[in-house]
């Protein structure tokens, strides 16, 4: 991104450029629901599509005898992703729904995770000369309306078992009656607590994953601002060096964040399901 009269932009432009998503139309307010984050959608679509061709790639090569390395990884990750959902979620019928769903979060979250390792200014720049594109974000985690939009999708899962487990009586009687007990002066109370119970679960299961995932996008950032102050000056070269030093050890360390955000957002979603199957 260069600005106009083909000036060097300043750091806080920099910064803010790379922050900008493209947009479907200009947005008005802190909160703007007509306006759609097209990277977003595109990256995160593509992904998804990429994620399950690679579970159905293994699944076709899959042998009985010895296993290849892409079987292998996926028969270890089915493995750890059913066993954990055995130890939460103990309907076997649900968990028919429940294993592949978790599996297919963890993938997915993962792909999305890692375009944080791709280099900031590799993509937006393809886009900005290649597709004529003004601003380019290629992190969908990084974008609160993606990791919100996970969040809401688990709790409508969860309402769904709430109804289909207890019943929709018997999941009203519950809004009214837990956790303080069946008196009618409880009602109230015990109603307002259900409500920021869900309201607070899904804020926070989505805002663990976006305040993660956008603080390494920003330290990615900030790593490569110091390469963008190179010269043949000493200063220059320091920073060109550490830079390099900076940026690998970040992205090493980024690696577990990738995965360890993604796993602990599956294993609140299978709480969170193991949760609607629980009668208070």
């Amino acid at each position: 991104m260069a600005a106009e009269g083909h000036e060097a932009p300043s750091a806080g432009e920099y910064i803010v450029h790379h922050l900008h998503h493209l947009q479907s139309s200009p947005q008005h307010g802190v909160m703007d629901l007509s306006v759609v984050n097209l990277d977003s959608v595109f990256f995160s679509v593509a992904l998804g599509v990429v994620g399950c061709w690679l579970l159905w790639l293994a699944a076709r090569r899959a042998t009985a005898g010895v296993p290849g390395r892409l079987q292998a990884a996926v028969e270890m990750l089915v493995e750890m992703v059913d066993s954990q959902a055995k130890g939460i979620v103990h309907n076997a019928k649900s968990r028919k729904f429940v294993s592949p769903l978790a599996l297919t979060v963890f993938v997915w979250i993962v792909l999305l995770n890692a375009m944080d390792l791709l280099p900031v200014d590799l993509l937006p720049y393809v886009g900005e000369h290649v597709g004529g594109l003004p601003y380019l974000r290629v992190v969908p985690t990084a974008d609160l309306s993606v990791s919100m939009g996970l969040s809401v999708s688990v709790l409508l899962i969860c309402l769904y078992y709430n109804m289909k487990i207890k019943g929709i009586g018997g999941w009203i009687h519950e809004l009214f009656t837990a956790p303080f007990g069946a008196k009618w002066y409880l009602y109230p109370v015990n109603f307002a607590m259900q409500m920021i119970e869900f309201v607070a679960k899904t804020i926070s299961h989505g805002m663990r994953l976006f305040g993660n995932m956008y603080a390494g996008e920003l330290i990615f950032l900030l790593i490569a601002l110091m390469g963008g102050a190179f010269t043949l000056s000493a200063t220059g070269i320091a920073l060109a060096i550490g830079q390099i030093i900076a940026g690998t050890a970040w992205a090493i360390f980024h690696i577990l964040i990738i995965v360890l955000q993604a796993f602990v957002f599956m294993m609140l979603t299978l709480v969170y399901v193991g949760q609607a199957h629980d009668a208070h």
